[in-house]
Formats: C-alpha cells, sequence, structure tokens
C-alpha cells in the first residue's frame, strides 16, 4: 500500500510560489526550497517599503516647501511656525501643492505666517 500525499496540493503551492519568483537569478526562481525563501524575504521587504513610501512622500512635500519657503524670504521652520501661531491647520500635502500650483496663494500664506510672528513675538515682549 502506497502513502498517501497531498501532492496536488503541495504542487499547486510549489508552483504558486515558482511563478511569484520568476525573473529571480538563478536557483531562486527553478528550486522551490531557494524561491521560497526569496519571495517570503522580497514580501518582507515590500511590506516594509509600503510603510516606508509614507514617511518618503513626507519628505518629499517638506523639501518642496523649504524651497518654495526660501524663495519666499522665510526659513521653513518659522513659516511652520507662523502658520501655527495664525492658526492656518493645512498639512503639509496641501501646502506642498499650494507652492507648486498657485504661487500668490502660497505668498498670501507666507505673508500670514509672517504677521501671526510679529504678533507673537510683541506678545512675549509685553
Amino acid at each position: 500500500m502506497a502513502r498517501a500525499t497531498n501532492s496536488p496540493a503541495s504542487r499547486k503551492r510549489h508552483k504558486k510560489v515558482l511563478k511569484y519568483a520568476r525573473g529571480y537569478f538563478g536557483n531562486k526562481s527553478k528550486l522551490f526550497r531557494y524561491a521560497k525563501d526569496a519571495v517570503q524575504h522580497a514580501w518582507q521587504y515590500a511590506y516594509a517599503a509600503r510603510r516606508k513610501k509614507k514617511g518618503d512622500r513626507r519628505s518629499l512635500w517638506i523639501i518642496r516647501l523649504n524651497a518654495a519657503c526660501r524663495n519666499a524670504g522665510i526659513s521653513y521652520s518659522r513659516f511652520m511656525e507662523g502658520l501655527k501661531a495664525a492658526n492656518i491647520g493645512l498639512d503639509r500635502k496641501i501646502l506642498s501643492d499650494i507652492a507648486i500650483r498657485d504661487e500668490v496663494a502660497f505668498n498670501a500664506l507666507v505673508k500670514q505666517a509672517q504677521d501671526a510672528l510679529k504678533t507673537k513675538a510683541a506678545a512675549k515682549q509685553a
């Protein structure tokens, strides 16, 4: 009597992993044992990268804002401090979009931030 194997399901699982490993170099695309490790490793990187992407986007917005602020004659940190003092609750994504697409509106925001900073400094002096 032959030993019962689950070969149809095993073959299906193996084929699925090998399909994900297509394009990998050498044994990692040909042999299940190595392909499984390579695919799992790739998925770990993909999982982490999906989270890292959020921080990368935020960094890009900040870089764009800093450049736009410098062109308007204020540093990024002072600009953000002024927006907070002026109770303007726009996030960095929206601010970056405004800075790119509408320079007049962005300069108006810079003016409001600078005015709020002056008011804050005057209140601190008194």
